[in-house]
């Protein structure tokens, strides 16, 4: 049995959702699966936009034949090389053996690569060039890094959809609920696409913006993504969370802990300096232990909040390594534009506070390191209760700013 939904007039998503998958590029946990998208316009010339990854396959073959109901497969568009989008192709071309690939130079390079053979079928594109199906006239524009260098975008100039690659995507199995209005977004998903973007694409924030400028000067009516919802409604609002993730702009004034801890004391202090906060207004505040949070949690908080305090005992007369592992992810990253407080502890030959500082000044672009600092032995005590002050105070002049 298949399992197809309209689109639009002339276009059905003919995707897969994967519920098993544990670990996404094997690296981020996707406890609510993903979707791999794929789109099939029925026009005078038939026309199947990427495919899905090897373990969908079977159920996606089954979906495409459902559609064309008999009739030939003309093209199939290939906007981005990824294996979980394209590692299908060569079934769907072993099927439909009239096919004709339309992509470009580097991502028939890729294909190369892959093993994939589209020799005497290739339909070499660039930007700015047009092809015409029938109703139907797309048009191409390059999109290199975001978030591999191949990717592109194919814009239907007939009825204003965009297919977008992996812009403007998002964790999460579809669930049946193909449009951004048929969940609530807000409240169930936008944690997913935040997580995805800032982990996925977060390194390549110029590339975006680049992108969101070409798309500001075409009439976008419709979002179709690799992953995650399709957008037909309030464009604005996603357009807006991709401007300020890819301009490295926090969402949200509020501060992020994150804390290591390897005994309970600097847990403790986290836990104080949130409670300092919270008595001098500030109650947007978000929590992680970093032992037991996955990076790619951390990472997306880190792109949502103003303001991040980091908490770490001082290990080896160095940063505890989960702490480090954090700060060298936002290294990679690209991340910047954010206000750091430091809570160190340690025992003896405590140095976790100055080379945090030291890690944020020479690898974080436009980042500021707080004056007031607080320094434990061990355990805080009574002589530390005018550093939390000083530093509760000086986060929440900071943000209040």
């Amino acid at each position: 049995m298949s399992c197809v939904r309209k689109v639009t007039e002339d276009l059905y998503w003919v995707g897969v959702n994967d519920k098993r998958l544990h670990l996404f590029e094997n690296i981020h946990p996707i406890p609510n699966g993903v979707s791999y998208n794929s789109y099939l316009l029925k026009d005078e010339k038939n026309v199947l936009f990427d495919t899905v990854d090897w373990s969908g396959c079977r159920e996606f073959l089954k979906n495409i034949e459902e559609v064309l109901a008999g009739e030939p497969l003309d093209y199939l568009i290939v906007n981005h090389m990824e294996p979980d989008h394209a590692a299908s192709m060569e079934e769907v071309l072993l099927r439909y053996p009239e096919c004709k690939v339309i992509s470009n130079e580097k991502a028939f390079m890729f294909m190369h690569q892959f093993g994939f053979d589209v020799e005497g079928r290739k339909d070499e594109v660039k930007e700015g060039d047009i092809r015409c199906f029938g109703k139907h006239t797309v048009t191409f524009v390059a999109a290199p890094m975001v978030h591999w260098p191949e990717a592109m975008v194919t814009f239907d100039t007939t009825n204003g959809v965009l297919f977008s690659a992996d812009a403007f995507g998002s964790f999460g199995s579809l669930d049946g609920r193909l449009f951004n209005d048929e969940v609530n977004f807000d409240r169930d998903w936008i944690d997913d696409a935040r997580r995805y973007f800032t982990n996925i694409v977060g390194k390549y924030g110029p590339f975006v913006q680049h992108l969101l400028k070409k798309a500001s000067n075409v009439p976008i009516k419709m979002f179709c993504p690799l992953h995650g919802p399709v957008w037909r409604t309030d464009l604005g609002y996603y357009i807006d969370k991709h401007d300020k993730w890819s301009r490295y702009e926090p969402e949200e004034k509020g501060v992020m802990i994150v804390y290591a801890s390897m005994y309970g004391n600097t847990e403790a202090a986290a836990h104080r300096l949130a409670s300092e906060l919270c008595e001098k207004g500030v109650t947007n505040i978000k929590m992680y232990d970093v032992s037991k949070t996955h990076v790619s949690y951390l990472i997306a908080d880190a792109f949502k909040y103003s303001h991040i305090v980091l908490a770490s005992v001082t290990y080896n007369l160095n940063i505890y390594p989960v702490m480090y592992d954090f700060l060298h992810h936002l290294k990679l990253l690209n991340f910047q534009k954010r206000t750091f407080g430091i809570i160190e502890n340690g025992t003896w030959a405590i140095r976790s506070g100055a080379l945090m500082k030291n890690f944020i000044d020479e690898n974080l672009k436009e980042c500021t390191v707080l004056g007031a600092q607080v320094t434990i032995n061990s355990s805080a005590n009574e002589g530390n209760e005018k550093e939390f002050s000083s530093l509760a105070d000086a986060l929440v002049d900071s943000i209040n700013k």
